[in-house]
């Protein structure tokens, strides 16, 4: 039923296109044409001025064939993480590979290709099936930019599936919510070896809280990470200013709140622990916490209907779909927000965001397998 072949060839095409987030254009030109051929009109959003990006989230609908159904929504996103450039996709035993010093995208251009192999059986054999409206998201490895800028009112559906996880004949139908903290911290600049008791250091600062602070795996459903810190302008002198990011995530909403109130006390005891009087002033290091949240959680129910769509699709192709509990974001989590009941299907990429990402060739024919009967079945 699918075309090996044309579902490698896809591939290849796709991923040796170059497209990181907000830098499109490209790939959204070769999938505009692409999609075309299923004689659909593809239309884009607005996303390109709020964002700064070079192309809108590209929108496309196949009107159903003989079937009065809801329509349903197949997500994917076009772009993909740095280091990026001229990839150039290899075949080794059945794998996809980069050649050289890039990722190799399969993330999520596997599951484009798969997506594009369904739509050419489900032509090729004339399956009758409801309609089916796509969404090809922008900017998603920067935080979900497209999904969160998307004009919803260009879509019907009510429910959907986001082709983006790493395994096979997976489906995650929770994933947790993420709180980003942006920490700046003020102290007082001197000569490090003539008179440092006239400082305080904000780099101290930072070590102390992060010290007394909970991090990595908190319990089954929280976990927590600081990423990045900047400070300093000499190895002799007390470093004033310091920057510093990190995150919180659970499933559960009180959790990731007190994870992050946890995260903003460190800081602020370590404030005081470093606080000193000097030249007969009070110094306390100063503290300024912006927290935002990066996105919801999301927990589609396994009896939704959505769920059982997939669980239905898997045993007509003979597949043993599992559930998997998330631990990342992804563009599903903004549109189960915005109304849409989504879950996420895996794609067989393997080791994403890394030079030694790949993806077999069988599994993508697996996973287009399913996408067939889940078609079929709408």
């Amino acid at each position: 039923m699918i075309n090996q072949q044309r579902l490698s060839e896809e591939f290849v095409r796709l991923a040796a296109i170059n497209s990181p987030p907000l830098k499109e254009s490209v790939i959204a030109r070769y999938l505009t044409e692409r999609l075309q051929r299923f004689g659909v009109e593809v239309r884009f959003d607005d996303a390109a001025t709020s964002t700064g990006g070079e192309v809108g989230n590209l929108v496309a609908t196949l009107p159903g064939t003989g079937k009065l159904t809801e329509p349903l929504l197949f997500s994917v996103h076009m772009d993909t993480v740095e280091p990026g450039g001229q990839v150039e996709p290899v075949l080794r035993d059945g794998v996809f590979y980069s050649a050289g010093d890039t990722v190799l995208g399969a993330d999520d251009k596997a599951g484009i290709a798969e997506l594009f192999e369904a739509l050419d059986v489900v032509r090729e054999q004339q399956i009758p099936h409801g309609p089916i409206e796509i969404v090809v998201t922008i900017a998603e490895e920067i935080g979900l930019v497209g999904a969160k800028h998307f004009d919803y009112s260009m879509v019907t559906a009510k429910r959907g599936y986001a082709l983006d996880t790493e395994g096979v004949d997976l489906m995650v139908l929770q994933a947790p919510g993420a709180n980003h903290l942006q920490i700046e911290i003020e102290g007082l600049a001197s000569h490090a070896g003539m008179v440092p008791e006239q400082g305080v250091s904000a780099i101290q600062t930072a070590a102390l809280a992060i010290s007394q602070m909970r991090l990595g795996r908190i319990d089954h459903e929280t976990t927590a990470n600081i990423g990045q810190i900047e400070g300093g302008v000499a190895r002799n002198i007390v470093p004033q200013h310091l920057s510093l990011v990190g995150e919180a995530r659970s499933h559960d909403s009180q959790k990731l709140q007190e994870q992050t109130d946890h995260m903003l006390a460190c800081f602020e005891e370590a404030a005081e622990q470093m606080s000193c009087t000097i030249n007969g002033k009070r110094i306390r290091p100063e503290i300024t916490a912006n927290v935002s949240s990066d996105f919801p959680s999301m927990a589609v129910p396994e009896e939704a209907p959505v769920v059982t769509l997939a669980k239905t699709a898997a045993a007509a192709a003979g597949h043993d779909l599992k559930v998997r509990l998330g631990g990342g974001g992804s563009d599903a989590n903004i549109f189960n927000a915005n109304g849409i009941e989504m879950i996420i299907l895996a794609t067989g990429m393997t080791k994403v965001h890394t030079h030694d990402e790949s993806v077999a060739v069988a599994d993508m024919v697996h996973v287009s397998e399913l996408l067939v009967e889940i078609i079929r079945q709408t």
